[in-house]
Order: C-alpha cells, then structure tokens, then sequence
C-alpha cells in the first residue's frame, strides 16, 4: 500500500482482563458421567479470541486501534449468538469489510458450530455502514470472498496474531 487511508492511528495498551469463575451449564444429552458438562462462552472469550487479530494496514492489533473491545460483543450462550460490533479508525476506511471478514473468520474457527455468529460496524462509525453490514451478513458474499484466494490470505495474514511474533512468515490459506 503507497497510501495509507488513516497515517497516524492512535495506539492504545493491551488491556488486562480478569476471568471471573463461570457457572458449568448442565446439558441433558450424553450418558457418561461429566459429559454433559460445559462451560459457557462469554463476551470475554469472545473478545480473548478476536482482541489479537492484525489490523490489515498497520502493524497493529485491532485491540490496539481499538476497532474492537469486550463491551462491543453480546453473547447468548443458551440460544448459541454472538454478535460483535467493530469501529473503523476511520469514517471512510476502506478495510472495513475485510476486518469484518477477518473477525468472522476468526470465530468460525474458533467456535462450536452450534453459534451464529453476527458481525457488524458499531452505529455510526462508517460513512458505508449500511453496505458494509450488508456484505458481512450475507452468507453467499462471505462464501463467494473466501473463495477468491487472495482475500484469503489477507484474512489469514490478519489472524497470524501479532506482528511482532513471526513478521515476515508466509501464512497458508
């Protein structure tokens, strides 16, 4: 990229996060003994997988840009949803589809496939913010962009985790 569509982002501080002891939900299926139990997933988890996930255009996370945070993510663990809202560093961003992609992506892989999983721009932080959430609700644009295999590795490059840790490493889709 010759241009950078925001030069200077603010940076912020990996924030700590505390795991507070989660209930272990009983499910009524399997016979053995602890086999039915589980523990829920929470906005916390959600966040613990998708806060290291590089920003397309600056060696940062999208923690560190805060495009994403814990308190932007609902879950309902018993109906299986979660929804995660992001916000662009900028109105106009030009990756916001691709980070969209990348945090899908990311908990797909991540998740039990008993979750639907809903990833949206936070309100008003987008001048396409009705397109965007368009494309990334829309199962056939998700699978049809995940096909074109060089979308996939700027995606897979994205979820390589932190740039510091292995730069410069080719990531297979």
């Amino acid at each position: 990229m010759d241009e950078l569509i925001n030069p200077n982002p603010v940076v912020h501080e990996r924030r700590a996060t505390q795991r507070h002891n989660k209930p272990v939900h009983k499910q009524t299926s399997g016979s053995s003994l602890g086999s039915g139990d589980r523990e829920p997933i929470d906005a916390l988890e959600i966040f613990e997988h998708i806060r290291d996930i590089n920003d397309p255009e600056h060696p940062y996370t999208l923690e560190q840009l805060n495009v994403v945070s814990e308190d932007m993510i609902d879950v309902d663990d018993a109906r299986g949803r979660v929804s995660v809202q992001f916000t662009p560093t900028v109105a106009h961003c030009s990756m916001a589809t691709l980070i969209g992609l990348s945090l899908r992506v990311k908990l797909w892989r991540s998740l039990p496939p008993r979750f639907k999983v809903d990833i949206k721009l936070s309100p008003g932080s987008h001048s396409s913010e009705a397109a965007v959430n368009k494309q990334l609700s829309d199962k056939e644009r998700v699978a049809a962009a995940l096909e074109n295999p060089n979308l996939l590795a700027m995606v897979n490059k994205c979820l390589a985790g932190p740039a510091g840790a292995g730069a410069g490493a080719s990531v297979a889709p």
